[in-house]
């Protein structure tokens, strides 16, 4: 079927050259440097060195760091030989340079695709799109990135890959074909027909029909073998939509059989046609069964199906069980397996699974899927025209609760109220407001249906607030240290109309901020979510007005009077704001540059480790293994 469209001989591929980089990018790249200080001109002599090793690191850190005269010529004409030397540096260089760091991309994501490829996404280069229609087709590990570049750039490689998905039978014309297939899965269907208009007629009736080929036709030559412990027999029924009936044992070979030979981002369209008459519940749940089946078994990677199989068919129960996993995964050597799982949460895409997602790009416990992690999020973020933080604020679940912040949880003949603490930790009260410790466990006299629906979402609510409490008390925090801003608009929106946000807002002073970034009042919000001043008095907010957390450097004079407002109506915060120890330069500091008080201390090495739980990054490894160096990002591109 994929040879319907005939050949079209005698194409020569249009190609298109540009950058587009996503909403916050470039300069998160340019952040992203991985080594503090400058270039030292004695390492110039290292750059010819007979050893690799050597050779290799100082290229990669003249590229980065190092003086125009030194930087442009290595960045025309070297080619890396390790992808060792230069993955923590090229996001860095391509920031630097944009396009003209191109073919020194390219280089780099040859050697390594799962790992640089990603330094590809900015490049709106036609030349890059066949490199990438070979990965979609051929590489797991960088099937992702393929995705994201193809849909991030559909013009630009369409004009590229229309001539080979015209041509000769081939590996070039699969894979083009392949790449436009799921450029127009993407919703760039009509980039595609647009682009092959330029061709000419042949050319757009030939692209026609290679778009019209019927997804259900798509299926392998050779269909995969299935293994014992994915017996229909050993797992859960999937059901039916009504709940009443199952697929029968065959039927559920089949889909086995169907998810076995589908890839995230090109899943067999027989699958969507089984989620229609399913319940998706059972569904997922008999999905989980083969996981822990192919865990059991030991995790073979012939079988890793199972694993891009929850991204396919999961729901937010299959997120919740599968992110300490992924947490684990790299401490246990399946940090390669632990990157993939990053994809089936996106793939995923409730607002459950993303926050997960954000989760384990601010804090998990290495590096390396930390970024990958955070690549993810930016590459959703991009799509919907907002930064990795834009996204963050609007990822918070609100847990089905009532717009006052609590639900109720009904039990038939009882009812219980659920509220939460200024640590966003549910409380139970009964509806008197006598405060239980608990929730009770369904009884005889209990509702045999309500109670228990009622008493698993309790459970299921203290899973889903224990992630976000940590999470959004630590962004809040950081969005204080950071000075980040919102409009008056945003604010009410995000944070001050969400029924579980409003619990930690309405605990914090936040101010509004002029155009020069200083403070021009503080504010709290009350009970009835108006506004009021230090001296308690209303007051109103423009829409456009700059909002954040106040830094308590910015109260000045007005901090005590905070301080007290809030014990009077006995307001506990979230995280140390008011009573936040601070520290100023002294006046033979402000022009230094290097702070010198502190030299010579010596400190147990757990607590300067422990500075990564207060947004301090840990040094890349050099050699043996040695970190040697801590940073800290500080507003205005500053660290």
């Amino acid at each position: 079927t994929l040879f319907r469209c005939g050949v079209v001989a005698g194409l020569t591929p249009t190609i298109e050259r540009g950058m587009a980089w996503a909403p916050g990018e470039r300069q998160s790249w340019a952040r992203g440097h991985p080594r503090p200080g400058t270039w030292n001109p004695e390492w110039a002599q290292e750059l010819e060195h007979p050893v690799m090793f050597r050779r290799e690191k100082y290229r990669a850190l003249a590229v980065a760091m190092g003086p125009e005269n030194v930087a442009r010529p290595l960045l025309d004409t070297w080619k890396p030989e390790e992808s060792f030397f230069i993955e923590p540096w090229i996001r860095c260089i391509v920031a630097r340079f944009g396009t003209d760091a191109a073919r020194l991309a390219v280089c780099a994501a040859r050697l390594h695709p799962a790992g640089l490829g990603s330094a590809l996404l900015p490049f709106a280069h036609g030349e890059i799109a066949p490199l990438v229609a070979d990965w979609l087709v051929r590489l797991k590990s960088a099937r992702s990135t393929a995705l994201a570049w193809l849909t991030r750039h559909p013009r630009v490689a369409a004009l590229a890959l229309i001539p080979a998905a015209l041509g000769q039978p081939g590996a070039k014309r699969r894979e083009a074909g392949t790449a436009l297939r799921a450029i127009a899965a993407g919703g760039h269907a009509e980039v595609i027909r647009t682009a092959a208009a330029t061709y000419g007629e042949p050319a757009a009736r030939g692209v026609d029909a290679l778009l019209a080929v019927d997804p259900l036709d798509l299926v392998p030559t050779r269909v995969p073998s299935l293994p014992d412990w994915a017996a229909p027999e050993l797992h859960p029924q999937v059901l039916l939509r009504e709940r009443a009936s199952a697929l029968p044992a065959t039927a559920v070979t089949h889909l086995a059989t169907m998810l076995a030979f589908s890839r995230l981002g090109e899943v067999y369209a027989g699958i969507e046609v089984v989620k229609e008459i399913v319940d998706r519940d059972s569904l997922a749940e008999w999905g989980w069964s083969l996981f822990l089946a192919w865990q059991e078994a030991g995790l073979p990677a012939k079988h890793g199906w199972v694993l891009d199989a929850q991204g396919m068919i999961g729901n937010d129960e299959t997120v919740r069980r599968l992110a300490p996993i992924i947490r684990a995964w790299p401490d246990e050597g399946g940090h390669a397996r632990a990157v993939r799982a990053l994809d089936v949460l996106a793939a995923i895409g409730t607002n459950v699974a993303l926050m997960h997602l954000h989760g384990l790009a601010q804090k998990a416990g290495s590096r390396g899927l930390r970024n990958r992690a955070g690549e993810k999020i930016a590459e959703v973020a991009a799509g919907l025209g907002l930064t990795s933080e834009q996204l963050a604020d609007r990822l918070v679940p609100d847990l089905g609760l009532e717009p006052d912040g609590r639900t109720v949880l009904d039990y038939g003949r009882r009812r219980f109220v659920v509220g939460f603490d200024e640590q966003l930790r549910p409380y139970v009260c009964d509806e008197d407001g006598t405060r239980r410790k608990d929730l009770p466990k369904p009884g005889a006299t209990d509702d045999p249906t309500l109670a228990p629906a009622a008493y698993q979402r309790f459970a299921a609510l203290k899973k889903d607030v224990r992630t976000i409490a940590k999470d959004e008390i630590r962004r809040l925090e950081q969005a204080m240290v950071m000075q980040r801003r919102w409009t008056a608009a945003e604010f009410r929106e995000l944070f001050l109309g969400h029924p579980l946000l409003w619990h930690l807002v309405r605990r914090l002073v936040w101010g509004v901020y002029d155009t020069d970034g200083g403070l021009s009042q503080g504010l709290r919000v009350a009970e009835d979510r108006t506004f009021a001043d230090v001296n308690d008095e209303t007051i109103e907010l423009d829409a456009q007005a700059s909002v954040g957390v106040v830094h308590p450097l910015h109260l000045g004079d007005t901090l005590t009077a905070w301080a007290n407002l809030f014990a009077d109506y006995e307001i506990v915060q979230p995280f140390p704001q008011l009573d936040r120890p601070t520290y100023r330069l002294a006046p033979e500091e402000h022009d230094a540059t290097r702070l010198t008080r502190f030299e010579g201390l010596t400190v147990p090495t757990t607590r300067v480790l422990g500075l990564t739980n207060r947004g301090w990054q840990r040094g890349e490894p050099q050699d043996a293994g040695a970190q040697v160096w801590m940073t800290r990002e500080l507003p205005g591109d500053r660290a």
